[in-house]
Parts: C-alpha cells; sequence; structure tokens
C-alpha cells in the first residue's frame, strides 16, 4: 500500500511505471522518465476498461486522490462512467471557446490588431477603438457575430440619433460596415454583413456643415499631421470663428499680446469695418509659439519666406479630408469640412454654451444680424468683454473636446443689452 514515505522514495524509472496504490482498487501513481507524475484510476463500464486522469502530484496528495478516486468508483456504481464525463465536459469546453472565438467582441479585437492598425491612420484608428467601446461592443459585443441582425445595426443607429447625434451614428455605421465586411471577406466568420442596404442615418451637406465633437477631434489631429502655419491658422480659425484670410493674412502690428487682442483693419475686413479678436489662451499659447520670420515689422504671422503669407491653404482641406477618409474609409461620403465650417462649427460652438446672438454676430464682425435699422445706427457699444467671455468659454469647450479638459469652471458672461 502507498503511503507518502513510499512515493518519496520511488526511484525515476527509465520508462513509464505505473504503481498501484494497494489500498483503493484501481488507483496508481503513474511516474514518468522526467519525473513528473500523477494519479490515475482504471476501472470498467460498460463492460468496457476505462481509465480516468485524476490529477497531478504533488498537488494532488494521495489522501485526495484517494477520496476522487472513491467518487469516481461511486459513479461507477450508479451507471455512469466519469471517464466519459470528462471528455464530453473538455469538448464543451473547446466548444465555448470556438465560440468565444466568434463573439463580436473578440472579431472586434482581430479587427483592430489585424487590419486597423496596418491599415488607417493614427487619428481615425483611435476613433475607431473608442466607437467600438462606447458606441457597439457595449450592445452586441457578447452576441456571436453570425447572431448578429441587420436589428440590432438600426438599434445601435437609433440610440445614437435619439441622444442628438445623427453625425456620429453615420461614423458608428462607417465602423460597423468595415468590421462586418472585414469579417466576411478576410475571416470567412459570416456570409452577409447585417449592415447590408443600410443607409446613412442623416445626410451631411458642406452648406450648412457643423462639426459634431467626434469630427472636431479628428479634425484637430488633421491639422497636427499637416503642422507648421497651417495647422496654427485652422486651429485659430475654430478658436475665434474668425475668417480664414483675416487669420491667414494677419500681421505682427495688428497682434498685441499683452492686451490679448488680434485687430482686424477696416481695411483688410470683409464688410469694411475694423474688427478686435480677443485671445484666448490657447490662441495666445498658438500664437507665442510663431516664430518670427522676416525682418520686417509689420511682417506677416504666417509665412515661410517673410516676404508674403502662406497661400497654399487648400492643403489643409486636403488633410481634412484624409482624415475623413480615414475615419471611414471607402463607405464614408466625402464630408471633409472647408475652412468656412471651421467659423461656422465656432459660432454654432458659442450659441450652444449659451451666448447671446448677437454676441456671437460681434465675434462674427457680421455688419448685419440680430440688432437692425435704428438699433443698429445708435448701438455703438462693442461688446468687447462679452466677446472676450464668449471666445474664452468656447476655447475651453474645444479644449475639452479635442483634450478631455475639465468643463465644469466653463461660465459664459452675461452680454449687455
Amino acid at each position: 500500500m502507498l503511503t507518502d514515505l513510499k512515493i518519496k522514495n520511488l526511484p525515476i524509472p527509465s520508462k513509464r511505471q505505473e504503481t498501484p496504490d494497494g489500498k483503493i482498487a484501481g488507483l496508481y501513481l503513474i511516474t514518468q522518465p522526467s519525473g513528473a507524475r500523477s494519479w490515475a484510476l482504471r476501472y470498467r463500464a460498460d463492460g468496457l476498461p476505462r481509465k480516468l486522469t485524476i490529477g497531478s502530484f504533488p498537488a494532488l496528495g494521495l489522501g485526495q486522490a484517494r477520496r476522487k478516486a472513491l467518487e469516481a468508483l461511486g459513479d461507477v456504481a450508479g451507471g455512469k462512467d466519469p471517464a466519459k464525463a470528462k471528455k464530453a465536459a473538455r469538448e464543451a469546453a473547446r466548444a465555448e471557446r470556438a465560440a468565444d472565438d466568434r463573439r463580436v467582441a473578440r472579431v472586434a479585437e482581430l479587427f483592430v490588431e489585424r487590419y486597423v492598425k496596418h491599415n488607417v491612420g493614427a487619428s481615425w484608428r483611435a476613433e475607431v477603438e473608442r466607437y467600438l467601446k462606447i458606441e457597439i461592443l457595449p450592445r452586441i459585443g457578447a452576441k456571436r457575430i453570425n447572431d448578429v441582425t441587420k436589428h440590432d445595426i438600426l438599434s445601435i443607429l437609433d440610440a445614437i440619433v435619439d441622444r442628438g447625434s445623427p453625425v456620429t451614428a453615420n461614423r458608428v455605421l462607417a465602423v460597423l460596415r468595415k468590421l462586418f465586411n472585414w469579417a466576411a471577406d478576410a475571416r470567412g466568420l459570416i456570409l452577409v454583413s447585417p449592415c447590408k442596404g443600410i443607409d446613412a442615418p442623416t445626410a451631411e451637406s458642406s452648406r450648412d456643415r457643423v462639426l459634431d465633437d467626434d469630427e472636431l477631434r479628428v479634425a484637430w489631429a488633421g491639422f497636427d499631421s499637416v503642422g507648421g502655419p497651417l495647422a496654427a491658422i485652422a486651429k485659430l480659425l475654430l478658436l475665434t470663428g474668425a475668417r480664414s484670410a483675416e487669420i491667414a493674412e494677419a500681421r505682427w502690428t495688428e497682434l498685441d499680446l499683452a492686451a490679448r487682442t488680434l485687430t482686424i483693419s477696416k481695411e483688410r475686413s470683409k464688410n469694411g469695418v475694423a474688427h478686435e479678436i480677443p485671445l484666448s489662451d490657447a490662441a495666445i499659447r498658438i500664437l507665442n509659439a510663431l516664430p518670427r520670420i522676416g525682418e520686417k515689422k509689420d511682417g506677416f504671422l504666417f509665412t515661410t519666406t517673410g516676404a508674403k503669407p502662406v497661400s497654399n491653404l487648400s492643403r489643409l482641406r486636403e488633410a481634412l479630408r484624409r482624415a475623413a477618409s480615414e475615419r471611414g474609409g471607402e463607405d464614408h461620403p466625402d464630408v471633409a469640412p472647408t475652412l468656412h465650417d471651421l467659423r461656422r462649427t465656432a459660432a454654432s460652438g458659442m450659441a450652444g454654451l449659451g451666448i447671446a446672438p448677437h454676441v456671437v454676430e460681434a465675434v462674427l464682425n457680421h455688419k448685419s444680424g440680430t440688432i437692425r435699422g435704428v438699433a443698429a445706427v445708435y448701438n455703438r457699444y462693442n461688446y468687447a468683454a462679452e466677446k472676450r467671455a464668449a471666445l474664452d468659454a468656447w476655447s475651453q469647450r474645444l479644449d475639452a473636446i479635442v483634450n478631455g479638459a475639465d468643463l465644469s469652471n466653463i461660465v459664459a458672461m452675461k452680454a449687455r443689452g
């Protein structure tokens, strides 16, 4: 009969060796030439010999092995086959693991690792991962990919539209299309994408285009990809709501860093009215980082030669077009924002913060608008304080969108009548 001492003194054999317990019929200690040891139980079920591996030694000691052997023999006496049951459980676990590999969450993980990281730009890659984490996987991540239906896709999109983010729903649909097309074409996990036949939840037009939070993040990253004076111009357009020429052709003599203003002369202003632009902290940081090129005191802020301002603003549009393409690939429409869309987005953003319409118009230097007729003739107040408060609030809001800053301290100044 085996004892702990006998087991300890068993020599390492030159070939596999089975040592019977001697107390529990059919229980053996198996010793391999490598020194590894395990417990096995031999018995008969349905007239056939069976072998059940109980566990490894010393993880499973002699006393524990005997108890497990007795439990198994009790099952045999009751007409069960413990070895057969163990094999069935192992096969079921294997099938479950295979099923897990087909769950949307696992397929999405592979999609990012195998496709997204190698085929799209960094900005859109980050957005894909964010949309998967926030919008998609919480709803269908646990489903097997072949069980996802068109109804599931529409439910995701409807929920996003219903909360007031139809453009985001368009972007999420683009991600879903890419994911399921990849699962079908590259992996053969499904035959047909459940996104087939689903139209974008909302139409997008450049004439009234306002960038949503997701698009602002990607646009900002698109500016960074261009770099240099063009990136600074684009960011200032968003921060100030100014016209593109007013920023791109600005001169050092128009900039007063101490007063934190950029003054557009009436000669350069589109409507012939001089326009003072208050500068937020973010705008000041951008302007402070500009290199001084050229010796002229009235030289251009944004220049590469010192003799003339940068003029290839179309590169910004191209960068945004690339960013939009990266966001949605071939399934995504060309909805890259124009420079005027940046101005419109700034105006809409301020309005969304509760800034009074006439203050927003003052920020934009609109000659006509909310205050018209006789009121416009007699109202000569320039709303300088209100403009600064509005642009400061919008700057903080923009920072929260693109950098995840805190929104709790944003307070817009109440406008004077």
